[in-house]
This record gives C-alpha cells, structure tokens and sequence, in this order.
C-alpha cells in the first residue's frame, strides 16, 4: 500500500531533485536483482526527492511486463521506506493498466504514464488513454508529454478535472509556448516536471514556466554534482548554473550525441567510470565505444 496520498506525493516530488536508476543487467543481460539494490541503495542514501524505476533510463522499454514488475517490487523492497519509488505504464492502453496495476500491488507510490505504443492519437483518444489508467489505480498518476502523446492545455485540463490522483505533467518536447498554456491553465492543480534528455541544460528557463524539477539521469554517476546543479537552478544563481553547463554537462552532451541511444548508454558508462558498474545495455541500444568511454571518463575526472 502507498505512504502517501496523491497530492501529498505531489508535494514532495515538486521540491526535490528527481532521478531515473538504471537497470542492473549481468554479462548475459538478465536482471541483477543484487547488483540492482547495490545501486538504489547508494542513490537513496543523498537527498533525492523520488526514484522512478523501470522508466526510461531503466531500460523500462527493453522489459517484459513480468520483468518491470520484479524490478519495482525490488526497488520497492530496498529503499521504498527512505525515498518514494515511482514506476512507468506503457504500451498499449490495456498494457498500461496492467503496469499501473502491478505497480501498486509491488507498493509503488506512483506512476508515470509513457506515450502510447507505435499509434498515432488526438486528444480525445489521448484523454481515454489517461483516464483508463487513472481509474485503474489509486495512485498519483504523472503524464509524459512527449512524442505522440501531446496533451493540449484544455486536455490536461479536463483529465485534471476528471481524476484528483492526475498529479503532475511532464514534458518531454520543450515547446515554450505549450508548456505556458499548460501552466497557466492548471497553475498549482498539479507539479510540472522537465524530462527533456539531459534535464539539467533546460532546467533554468523551464523553471521561469513553473517546471521545480525536472528528472536527472546524471544523478545516477554523479549524484553529488547533480544534487549541486539543482540547487543552483532552484536558487535561480545563472552564474554558477553556466558554470557547470560549460565545465560538464554540455561537453557530456557533446559525447552523448555521437550515436543515437547514447542518452542511456552513457549512464551506464558513466557508473562504469566511477566503478559501480551495472552490466550493459540491451539491443537496440548500443554501449560507449571505446573512445566515447575514455573521453567520458576524462571528462568525469574534472568534477571527481
């Protein structure tokens, strides 16, 4: 069962740094339960503010649904008493349901809802979508603005409306206009949440758009730097936010941008580096070349 009620949830994820674990994969990429809670563990022990597993740096789309389950029950089990745990739905409408399901019988506190599988949809069948999975769950419930799921302001509006355990809007897109409709139709109603990949190079202005937080998968390496830069953010401090953008984030871009997919497979690398290793990648995602690696390392000793 949950710890907290929806809105109680929304409440502390909007203040606090949020991050995505890897996945723990072994030589022959199966689920390392024991290495999995090795890395939870360590990312619980800093101040984060809500952990989402089997989501999108966690491989969550490589999983099979039996597969997410074990991995947030897992996550659940070994650090669900010191930071909320969160888990994704995908897939098909009745594919989400399940996860969404699932997830509250592993004791997720909530769920964060991804575009769709493949098909194209408007705002009415986007608003069935969201509204099956809300009522299947007592969980707070975030939606991904992103890809072929694009939520337009009167759209988040009615769900809002619709369902009290609709919490938080999460935009994946980056579209200034979009994210100012949004927010000044639903103002507090819910928590707004940046999930652009690589968070932390559009945190600063999304937050002047009502964005408090946003999801960190550098968190995962570097907690310490990440936990630095979005304090920075918070406190609105340009200076020291340019700072790091150039000393770190945007040479680690610089990197990630070589080959698609890298988005996730220089997270992995980057626990690689730092010798808290968590196994490779799943098809069809691809590791670090070596190069890529070397200079991600080099790169990482800068900051160690």
């Amino acid at each position: 069962m949950a710890t907290y009620a929806p809105q109680e949830l929304a409440t502390i994820l909007k203040d606090g740094l949020l991050s995505f674990p890897v996945t723990s994969f072994n030589n022959e990429l199966a689920f390392d339960e024991e290495n999995y809670r090795k890395h939870l563990s360590w990312q619980a022990s800093f101040p984060v503010g809500g952990l989402f597993a089997a989501g999108g740096t966690g491989e969550g789309f490589s999983l099979t649904p039996a597969e997410s389950t074990r991995v947030v029950r897992t996550a659940v089990e070994e650090v669900g008493k010191t930071v909320p745990v969160l888990a994704s739905a995908g897939g098909s409408t009745a594919q989400a349901v399940e996860n969404a399901k699932a997830a509250e019988a592993a004791g997720a506190e909530g769920i964060l809802l991804l575009p769709p599988y493949l098909t194209e949809a408007d705002q009415q069948g986007l608003t069935a979508h969201v509204s099956a999975v809300c009522q299947a769950t007592s969980l707070g419930v975030i939606i991904y603005n992103r890809a072929n799921a694009i939520y337009k302001d009167t759209t988040v509006e009615t769900l809002a409306d619709k369902h009290a355990n609709l919490i938080g809007f999460k935009d994946g897109v980056g579209d200034i206009e979009h994210d100012a409709r949004v927010y000044a139709k639903l103002g507090d109603r819910l928590f707004y949440l940046g999930g652009l990949p690589t968070a932390e190079t559009f945190a600063l202005p999304l937050m002047q758009l009502g964005m408090s937080t946003y999801s960190s998968a550098m968190y995962n390496f570097v907690p310490e730097f990440a936990l630095d830069f979005y304090q920075d953010v918070r406190n609105l401090d340009r200076v020291a936010v340019n700072k790091k953008l150039n000393d770190f984030v945007i040479p680690y871009l610089d990197i990630r941008d070589r080959v698609k997919g890298y988005g996730v497979s220089i997270i992995k690398a980057g626990l690689e580096v730092i010798g808290r290793p968590a196994g490779g990648v799943r098809p069809p995602l691809q590791d670090l070349a070596p190069q890529d690696l070397e200079d991600l390392k080099a790169l990482i000793s800068t900051i160690a």
